[in-house]
């Protein structure tokens, strides 16, 4: 089938979405969920006032893009703004003309379950602003976050941080490695007049977690340590961990396949007796219940136990094969 009928099919999954977004206060949402829906690589989403196109593994061609933006147009009639990344690195390749460059690079509002949330679709980044697979982890902390204190890990812009601090959080503490997602969090938090409640700690999360979980703050073999904020032990009432695939610093290695545990279990010490951790995993091939199944027993081997769990899934605007998301959730509650 084209993209055009693929595409066609999509919106037509979608007609009830698209139907009672404006009662649910939310103009950001997918559209086209390639890898399942029938392109792989290619993803098309709703961010307020544009369109966005994504493409990761090949790059479209006029017809096939001309094709794209005549339906989009024929949903609403908003800027279409294209960012072929099927380069390795991931970088956006294709220039846009003068007037939608504008829009790609100016700061748009979006609104989600009536929260605000800044966005730009060209940045100093790679990614969106907001990863909108992640809403019903915004929508659970913005839910059982009333009077609550909460750590936002490897918060990027703080979409959690913000959903927690809006949903009555005494107070949310951000912690992020980037500067540059860190000021997005700050500006998320303003729109919504909550900067009162956040704290923002740009910090590599493995001397960050450490410290708060009273843990010595070690690094990799032969690896000299760069300063990092200092930070007294403390515990929260909710804790979100979602980390990358994988990354390396002095400090430690993240790994999700490998190596969930050597971040789970600090992040659990700094969970509350009776408290929540929130735990996320975005790799395909980590099946669920033997992931599930190490968490609990790195739980029991502090001596503690997993009282409650609840599994997170990803809304209907992003299908998986057999109900199987890549994206795990799972809220646990650890006494």
């Amino acid at each position: 089938m084209s993209i055009q009928s693929l595409l066609a099919d999509a919106l037509t999954k979608r007609s009830d979405l698209l139907s009672a977004t404006q009662l649910q206060k939310t103009n950001c949402f997918r559209v086209f969920h390639g890898t399942v829906e029938g392109v792989n690589g290619l993803n098309i989403d709703r961010y307020g006032a544009a369109w966005l196109i994504q493409s990761f593994h090949h790059t479209l061609t006029v017809k096939e893009l001309d094709d794209i933006k005549a339906q989009l147009l024929s949903v609403e009639a908003l800027p279409v703004v294209y960012n072929d990344r099927s380069n390795k690195n991931s970088r956006v390749l294709n220039d846009l003309d003068s007037e939608t460059q504008i829009v790609a690079t100016t700061e748009q509002i979006t609104l989600e379950n009536g929260i605000q949330f800044s966005s730009k679709l060209r940045h100093e980044g790679q990614d969106p602003l907001l990863f909108l697979d992640m809403r019903v982890g915004r929508e659970y902390v913005h839910a059982n976050s009333h009077n609550k204190t909460v750590l936002n890990l490897f918060s990027y812009t703080c979409g959690i941080g913000t959903a927690a601090a809006v949903g009555g959080a005494s107070k949310v503490t951000n912690v992020d490695f980037s500067s540059f997602a860190l000021a997005a969090g700050l500006r998320n938090a303003q729109l919504n007049g909550v900067e009162s409640v956040c704290e923002f700690v740009q910090s590599d999360a493995f001397p960050a977690l450490r410290q708060l979980a009273g843990l010595k703050v070690g690094g990799r073999r032969n690896q000299k340590l760069p300063k990092y904020p200092k930070l007294q032990p403390q515990q929260f009432d909710l804790v979100f961990l979602d980390p990358p695939r994988f990354a390396k610093s002095p400090f430690g290695i993240v790994d999700l396949i490998n190596d969930y545990q050597g971040l789970f279990k600090p992040a659990m010490l700094t969970t509350k007796s009776g408290g929540t951790i929130v735990c996320c995993n975005n790799v395909a091939k980590v099946e669920r219940e033997a992931w599930f199944n190490s968490l609990v027993r790195c739980v029991e081997k502090q001596g503690r136990k997993v009282s409650k769990h609840t599994w997170l899934d990803c809304h209907d605007d992003f299908p998986s094969f057999d109900g199987n998301h890549p994206l795990k959730i799972v809220a646990l509650q650890i006494n």
